[in-house]
C-alpha cells in the first residue's frame, strides 16, 4: 500500500492532506465548541439589564462604543482582558461594533461606577473634557420598557433554552440564580428591587422620587447594563 503510494505522487499528496486535515478537525472542532459555551460566571441578563440594553440600541450607543476587546497589548492595556466568545453566549444580537467614536464599553463595569453614568450621561462633556457625546438627559424622564425585556427573555429562554431560574455556576465554585418573574408582574417587581438597589448610589432626587414610586427611568435600567458589563 504504502509502497504504491510512493509511486504515485498525486494519490500520496492527497493523502496526506486528508488524514492532516481529519486530524485538525480532531483537534480544533472541540476547542471551537467548547469556547462558544458560556464563560463560567456568565449569567444571562437580568429584566432591568436587558431593558438597559435596549435603551442602549435605541440610542445607538453601539453606533460610537464596540463592545470588542482584541488580543493586542494596546487594548489589552485600556480595556482588560481581550473579549472571548462565550462571554457572547447571552447577546441576541452581538453588539461588537465595527467603529470606536468612544472607548470599548465591553469591561467597562469593571472601573466605572453607578454615579459616574449618572454625571456622565447627563453631561458628558463635564465628566470629560473635549467629549463629543451628546447629552441623554431625555433618559432622567423617560420611563424603560420593562414589559418588552421581559417578553424578550421568554422568547429566548423558548427558543434558546437560555437558562432563567436556574443554577449558574461562579467563579469561586459556587452557584447564583439568575431570576426572571414568572409573570409580567413579577418581573416588574424584581426589576424595580434591581432598581432601587442601584439608586443608592445616585444623586438626581427626581430619579430617586420616580423609583420610590414604582417607576424606572431609562437611565436606571441602562446603569444596570453598563454595570453589568464586565
Amino acid at each position: 500500500m504504502f509502497h504504491w503510494l510512493e509511486k504515485n505522487p498525486f494519490f500520496f499528496a492527497v493523502g496526506v492532506f486528508v488524514t492532516i486535515a481529519f486530524a485538525g478537525l480532531i483537534e480544533i472542532v472541540p476547542n471551537f465548541a467548547e469556547a462558544s459555551r458560556p464563560v463560567i460566571g456568565t449569567t444571562p441578563y437580568s429584566t432591568l439589564e436587558l431593558a438597559g440594553r435596549n435603551v442602549y440600541i435605541k440610542n445607538s450607543c453601539n453606533a460610537c462604543h464596540s463592545q470588542l476587546i482584541r488580543p493586542f497589548k494596546s487594548e489589552t492595556d485600556r480595556y482588560g482582558h481581550y473579549s472571548l466568545s462565550g462571554e457572547y453566549a447571552f447577546d441576541r444580537p452581538f453588539l461588537w461594533g465595527s467603529k470606536r467614536t468612544g472607548p470599548d464599553l465591553h469591561r467597562v463595569g469593571n472601573y466605572r461606577t453607578t454615579d459616574w453614568h449618572e454625571n456622565h450621561m447627563k453631561d458628558p462633556a463635564a465628566v470629560v473634557p473635549g467629549s463629543i457625546m451628546p447629552k441623554y438627559t431625555w433618559m432622567y424622564t423617560n420611563l424603560a420598557d420593562i414589559d418588552t425585556a421581559f417578553a424578550e427573555q421568554l422568547t429566548v429562554n423558548q427558543f434558546f433554552a437560555v437558562p432563567y431560574n436556574k443554577p449558574v455556576p461562579m467563579k469561586d465554585g459556587s452557584t447564583t440564580v439568575v431570576k426572571m418573574g414568572g409573570s409580567v408582574a413579577e418581573a416588574n417587581a424584581l426589576a424595580l428591587a434591581e432598581a432601587k438597589e442601584i439608586v443608592k448610589d445616585m444623586k438626581d432626587q427626581d430619579v430617586k422620587d420616580a423609583v420610590a414610586s414604582g417607576k424606572i427611568p431609562e437611565i436606571v435600567a441602562l446603569i444596570a447594563y453598563m454595570n453589568s458589563l464586565k
